[in-house]
């Protein structure tokens, strides 16, 4: 198997790197978070700060339409192709809600029908909506099949109750794409649902608020919220395929982020050591820092691979070995950030969690990644029933 990228993707990671370089400094990076979460910004103000010149850009490179098939207007790319775009997303710690977005308009794309894709994701696809992917609920502990949340037929519409917490990229959205139960128990896989939801809709509160890491999320609470009859995407009761394949796009996409953001800390982080002197001397003299250094990059080097087999993986048409695949790329991803970045501050010393300095950031964006979609326990657990299943149907 040939693993270069081909002379397209050469082309795309050039296009990544050059446009990120230019988007400016670490402090330039820091006052679009202060406008995004200015005292007393909402969801609505949060969506305005965040619908700038960098948005329209991503859109006018078709970023946004990487990883779609041509026929539903992106340029037919996949999970390798847009892994090149969340590595430059992840280096230059971008906040822009990229990734949220992409994941609810590839479900649109998945299960829409013509009418739902032309008023949903074609003004994705060129820049003019952001989409968020709400189907996280405080009680799932990562569990995709845990939803309260609930959607009844009345009069021919569909009305939703429940909340979903932790939206990423919730409190930027236009609209969502929310997982809602139509039948069955509430840990029951079958009878979940998906439905188009604007962010304005009556009924529909959307709590904004700032995470850790400066992204940004919400939590969707669902009062009543009266939908029409073609808000449903696909058919009803028959979501959690389309779901979970989703989730491990999202683990190979947010892998490629990470891998981005290890590097930036690496060439930091040596920089650092090259320059800062003590007792005259540079600090990257000492041999102990030096082999620190060196267990830095080879970390990242190993996430690099695991997030490579892991894009590599993200569309197999076997569902069980394409979640064991992803379950251990995410694995290796979260014990890879947690070494690279941990090291990063400590080299850096207390100056290395300042908020004036970019290493603290990187290190609880990193933070936040070894926690999204699942953490390293969660996976261990989800590959030993993947494994259970394989050996009880042999």
């Amino acid at each position: 198997m040939d693993l270069n990228y081909t002379a397209e993707q050469d082309m795309l990671r050039d296009s990544v790197t050059r446009v990120m370089r230019d988007a400016g400094s670490f402090a330039d990076r820091q006052k679009r978070v202060a406008l995004a979460w200015q005292a007393g910004a909402g969801a609505a103000e949060a969506r305005a700060a965040q619908a700038g010149p960098f948005w329209q850009r991503f859109a006018e490179l078709g970023w946004l339409a990487v990883p779609f098939a041509e026929a539903d207007g992106g340029i037919g790319g996949g999970a390798v192709d847009f892994g090149i775009v969340m590595e430059g997303i992840g280096r230059a710690l971008a906040i822009e809600p990229l990734l949220p977005t992409v994941l609810a308009a590839r479900l649109v794309a998945a299960t829409g029908d013509p009418a739902q894709k032309s008023a949903w994701l074609a003004p994705v696809l060129d820049g003019r909506r952001r989409l968020a992917f709400a189907f996280a609920e405080r009680q799932a502990r990562y569990d995709l099949t845990d939803c309260a949340t609930t959607a009844r037929q009345a009069d021919g519409d569909w009305v939703l109750d429940g909340r979903k917490a932790v939206v990423i990229g919730g409190h930027a959205a236009d609209g969502f794409v929310v997982v809602a139960r139509t039948a069955g128990a509430r840990t029951d896989a079958d009878g979940l649902s998906l439905f188009l939801v604007a962010a304005d809709a009556p009924g529909v509160e959307v709590i904004a608020y700032r995470t850790n890491d400066a992204t940004g999320a919400a939590d969707l609470v669902l009062t009543g919220a009266v939908l029409p009859a073609d808000a449903l995407l696909g058919t009803a009761g028959a979501a959690a395929g389309p779901i979970e394949a989703t989730v491990d796009f999202a683990i190979a996409a947010v892998a490629a982020e990470a891998v981005g953001a290890m590097t930036a800390l690496c060439e930091q982080t040596l920089d650092y050591l090259k320059t800062r002197k003590q007792f005259g001397r540079p600090l990257g003299d000492n041999q102990v820092l030096q082999h620190r250094m060196v267990d830095m990059v080879i970390a990242t080097e190993e996430a690099r691979s695991a997030a490579l087999h892991g894009a590599l993986m993200a569309e197999d048409p076997d569902p069980a070995a394409r979640s064991r695949a992803l379950s251990l790329t995410k694995i290796e991803i979260g014990r890879t950030a947690t070494k690279v970045g941990q090291e990063a501050v400590q080299l850096h010393g207390a100056m290395g969690v300042t908020a004036e300095l970019a290493i603290g950031h990187y290190f609880k964006r990193l933070t936040a990644i070894a926690a999204s979609f699942g953490d390293a326990d969660w996976h261990i657990r989800r590959i030993a029933r993947i494994d259970a299943a394989a050996r009880s149907a042999a």
